[in-house]
């Protein structure tokens, strides 16, 4: 196998020596690993771990090698491949998928998405899913998943359009601070130009997406996906008419859901009452 295949299955080699020749061959003059650090505001014994591959690799380091080479996303695709990897095999499309989106829909009835979820929201959820992982294991599980919440940063985040059960802002998951802080995230995000979050009454009744969670991806060459979730699997559909059909209970949805200002409002006011 040729070097360059070899690189293409290691997402950890590729992103180490990309690094390393970035800096290298920077434009105007080549970058020490010190420069290096001090323009990505980290230490010099990290880009070296990096480009060593030893270690992980801190997940605000990504973009802002983007933002110093001008690479166009090279170094977050490259770090969602790697973050791949360590999710469930279920979910690793959507998670590869994720980076080159340039539009993200999601309904869920009982969580808040991962996007939107705060490290102590997203440990709760850990703990009360394996009571038996080590503090280690959930801090590692916690990052992964709130690294993943940099597809919404950036120059360019995709448009993203969120709707929420009604029991997913009143259901409370950890203590009163750990809540309190997660729905204070939530009003953040309502004030985003590029999101809309909407929350589904109760009273709304019944609708076509009961079934559980979806999250719907258009990529930057027109594909779109649905991705659907359950509590130990998942499964990419991508078959045109299922997609269409998805995507429209995903639109009638939208217009069952209260508006956005009206949404915020009543995440306020259970925030103020928590």
């Amino acid at each position: 196998m040729d070097e360059e295949t070899d690189n293409t299955e290691d997402p950890r080699r590729e992103f180490a020596e990309e690094c390393r020749s970035a800096r290298e061959l920077h434009d105007p003059a080549a970058l020490t690993q010190e420069d290096l650090a001090k323009l990505v505001r980290t230490s010099r014994s990290t880009i070296s771990r990096v480009e060593t591959c030893q270690g992980s690799i801190p997940p605000d380091l990504p973009p802002l090698l983007d933002e110093v080479f001008a690479t166009d996303g090279l170094f977050k695709r490259l770090y969602a491949d790697l973050s791949a990897l360590d999710f469930p095999a279920h979910s690793r499309r959507r998670i590869e998928l994720e980076p080159s989106a340039i539009a993200i829909a999601e309904w869920s009835p009982t969580v808040v998405p991962g996007l939107l979820q705060t490290h102590g929201y997203a440990r709760s959820l850990f703990r009360e899913g394996d009571r038996r992982a080590s503090e280690a294991e959930l801090t590692s599980k916690v990052n992964k998943r709130i690294a993943r919440q940099h597809v919404l940063k950036g120059s360019s985040p995709p448009d993203f359009s969120v709707i929420i059960c009604e029991s997913v802002i009143r259901r409370k998951v950890g203590d009163a601070d750990v809540m309190r802080g997660q729905l204070a995230a939530l009003l953040k995000h309502v004030d985003r130009p590029t999101t809309v979050l909407q929350v589904l009454p109760l009273s709304a009744g019944t609708h076509g997406l009961m079934d559980g969670p979806i999250s719907i991806l258009t990529t930057s060459d027109g594909q779109t996906v649905v991705y659907t979730e359950g509590v130990r699997s998942g499964a990419i559909i991508d078959e045109p008419t299922e997609v269409r059909n998805l995507s429209r209970s995903y639109d009638v949805l939208t217009a069952s859901a209260l508006s956005r200002d009206a949404s915020a409002e009543m995440i306020r006011k259970l925030m103020e009452a928590s």
